[in-house]
């Protein structure tokens, strides 16, 4: 199914009045109800968690770093050591009304089990990711004929914890596979604006630097 069709009107981004968040945070808050539960997967220093407490959401938190851990506890954030690949397992079905996975799917060693135990375990999910059909990084190994180095993925490619790029087009097709409802998507370009609904998927593809979506389960034949 293509991405247009499955995309629904974008309700807004809050706007933040300290200009302390992430777009894509904001997005994500945005995308959750008060008062629901909320587990963040590589929840990293608790920036989300914090955004979203501010919100009436109770948010819990695994990450996988000892550090990140302690800068969350450090904030009085409910936050645990785990490993999205081998610890999602470990957690009952609905135990959650949302997981969220922000920037953390490239990481993962195997994306199509962690997205599944998302949904077993969230009754939705909200996935974001750095979008490697994005133009700059096409350009970058096109022209310079190396691996591609942005904003949000700084690392050298000796150095970098991700191990799984996609493209908005790829994780589309993996939602398909796996048979995802995909209840929003937006696309967010070099400056943090969501690329607008009414051009085609492809566009998303080459100007998203990163995407979010909101999924749930039960795509077809529902």
């Amino acid at each position: 199914m293509a991405l247009q069709e499955q995309a629904l009107p974008l309700g807004g981004v809050a706007p933040d009045r300290t200009g302390k968040y992430r777009t894509d945070h904001l997005l994500v808050a945005e995308m959750i109800a008060a008062g629901s539960k909320v587990l963040d997967v590589g929840c990293g220093d608790g920036e989300l968690l914090q955004l979203l407490e501010s919100r009436g959401i109770d948010g819990r938190g695994i990450e996988l770093s000892r550090e990140g851990v302690n800068r969350c506890v450090a904030k009085g954030l409910a936050v645990v050591q785990g490993d999205a690949d081998t610890d999602l397992v470990n957690y009952p079905d609905d135990a959650f009304d949302y997981v969220i996975l922000s920037q953390t799917l490239q990481a993962t060693r195997q994306p199509k089990p962690v997205l599944e135990n998302l949904l077993r375990i969230g009754r939705r999910a909200i996935v974001s990711f750095p979008n490697f059909g994005f133009w700059k990084m096409r350009l970058q190994l096109l022209v310079g004929g190396h691996m591609p180095r942005t904003e949000n993925l700084p690392a050298t490619w000796y150095d970098t914890p991700n191990i799984h790029f996609c493209t908005i087009k790829d994780f589309v097709q993996l939602c398909d596979e796996i048979n995802v409802k995909m209840e929003r998507a937006v696309a967010l370009d070099l400056y943090g604006r969501p690329v607008p609904l009414n051009l085609p998927w492809w566009v998303w593809n080459m100007f998203g630097e990163q995407g979010v979506f909101l999924l749930s389960r039960g795509g077809k034949g529902k």
